[in-house]
């Protein structure tokens, strides 16, 4: 009722007043507003976008007002969501300048402008050429090092995910590098962060994406050899691994290779290692989808025609089993992978933003949320015995133990 009248009232005092302090004020007044009317702000986006300009030109020897004209900008994108696009000739430049560690404003608006930065790519609806050379910038954002680098993470992310073919194409590099140069110098949460950015990667580009960052898979696949590793670490880095077997078994293979000749090991002892730790350690798991992710790479090794997978048979089994357990509920007398995503999860949510929709896209192509576990254990099981031959599977099924068949029976029932 009041919201045209107010806005009107501000935008006259953001124009008459002449201190900095008091046209801060009102643009804290204008951010409150925007964020609390949320989507019903749109009407009035032309006259914000008449006056901020100006106001940013004549502020450049203000920099706590520019802070607050960033602000105010995070809350007017959120506000209008992908319509945010018609500000970008306004808005970009300004996200160029702010996060330009070369310019020295940066010091105070590099956290405003990284903000700015990740919420305007949250509501893009599609990948542009300006959005792009914005890139340009994260490279020094990354060796700074700050408290920021968890949302240049969440930024690299959304980048993935808005114009995949574009970004890595352009930028595969330098997103490969910024991962590497960290792995060793964060804290546990900060090598989860980077670890989900390579995932996302591996989940959109099922074959080049481990490709992309094969250099550094070795030293993934160390680290859980050396099993000194944080849980929460420990979990990401079987992900990792687990994707590739999923959906790229001859490259996890390779990587086995690869890891024998450098360090001089033979291949055969590495998976067998890997496969021990993985065992050990696939209670120290804990989200259910990570759990059955795992469950899904080890249950598809065992048509690899490995002499190593099949000495680990019934380890795999149990663990296998084991998570039937967490993700799998009775409806109608048969068992149903809770995790499955049906139909329902198509329906858009007019709240979400343009980048929750892409990350709910891609998530009903994961293995994790389109695969029954118990179908894949059953599917997989098929083509064993059609391996080994039944005498060979019979013997392998005996050697399991006996309450292990006996739940293993009740999933497929």
């Amino acid at each position: 009722m009041y919201l045209e009248s107010s806005f009107a009232l501000l935008f006259q005092l953001l124009q008459q007043v002449a201190e900095c302090d008091t046209k801060m004020n009102v643009l804290h007044v204008l951010s409150f507003i925007i964020e609390r009317v949320g989507h019903q702000i749109q009407p009035y986006v032309s006259k914000l976008t008449q006056y901020l300009p100006m106001l940013w030109e004549e502020s450049r020897d203000h920099n706590m007002l520019r802070c607050a004209i960033l602000s105010t900008l995070v809350h007017l994108v959120q506000g209008v969501g992908s319509l945010s696009v018609n500000l970008y000739p306004f808005l970009l430049p300004i996200i160029q300048f702010s996060t330009d560690v070369s310019q020295p404003p940066h010091v105070y608006l590099l956290e405003d402008g990284i903000d700015l930065w990740y919420d305007t790519l949250q509501n893009a609806p599609v990948m542009t050429k300006e959005l792009l050379q914005l890139f340009g910038n994260m490279s020094e954002l990354l060796e700074l090092g700050s408290e920021n680098l968890k949302t240049c993470f969440q930024i690299m992310m959304a980048y993935v995910l808005l114009g995949p073919e574009e970004f890595l194409q352009n930028y595969s590099g330098a997103v490969f590098a910024g991962c590497v140069s960290l792995l060793n110098h964060v804290r546990p949460e900060g090598i989860v962060i980077v670890m989900k950015l390579v995932e996302t990667i591996f989940k959109v580009f099922p074959v080049e994406g481990p490709q992309i960052f094969r250099q550094m898979m070795p030293t993934v696949l160390q680290k859980v050899l050396q099993k000194e590793v944080y849980p929460i670490e420990m979990s990401m880095y079987l992900s990792l691994l687990a994707r590739i077997i999923i959906k790229n078994q001859p490259t996890f293979f390779m990587l086995i290779e690869q890891a024998g000749k450098m360090w001089n090991r033979a291949p055969s002892e590495i998976l067998d290692e890997l496969l021990q730790v993985w065992m050990d350690k696939i209670d120290t798991i804990t989200q259910a989808e990570r759990r059955k992710l795992t469950a899904l790479a080890l249950i598809s090794l065992i048509t690899a025609n490995s002499s190593v997978v099949n000495a680990r048979f019934p380890d795999i089994i149990y663990a296998v089993t084991e998570v039937l357990h967490d993700v799998c509920r009775e409806e109608n007398g048969t068992q149903i992978d809770y995790l499955v995503m049906g139909d329902r999860e198509e329906l858009e949510d007019e709240t979400e933003t343009e980048h929750e929709k892409r990350k709910r896209r891609l998530s009903l192509k994961d293995p994790v949320f389109c695969i029954s576990l118990r179908d894949y254990v059953i599917s997989q099981l098929t083509e064993y015995q059609r391996q080994q031959g039944t005498p060979n599977f019979e013997q392998l099924m005996q050697s399991i133990d006996i309450e292990i068949q006996q739940q293993l029976q009740e999933f497929f029932k």
